[in-house]
């Protein structure tokens, strides 16, 4: 097995551009990772928007979209 130079290695810029390339690839695939992370847990949980949104089209299909006031009055009215 032949002996590798360490200080010619590292005078070499094919070395460099090599190492720079891999570092350069493996960053982006964790990005690509995280967003997709993100994504799924968008789809999974929606955004706060789509929450309160979902939130009272439920509760209008339950027919329960009164007022909290009303709601308030009602219980203590029994």
């Amino acid at each position: 097995m032949a002996k590798i130079d360490a200080k010619a290695l590292l005078k070499d810029k094919k070395f460099w551009f090599a190492s720079f390339l891999i570092a350069w690839a493996a960053a982006l695939q964790g990005h690509m990772m995280w967003l997709q992370r993100q994504d799924s847990f968008k789809q999974k949980f929606g955004t706060p928007d789509q929450s309160s949104n979902n939130a009272q089209e439920g509760l209008q299909k339950l027919g329960l979209n009164q007022s909290s006031k009303d709601a308030e009055d009602e219980w203590f009215q029994r």
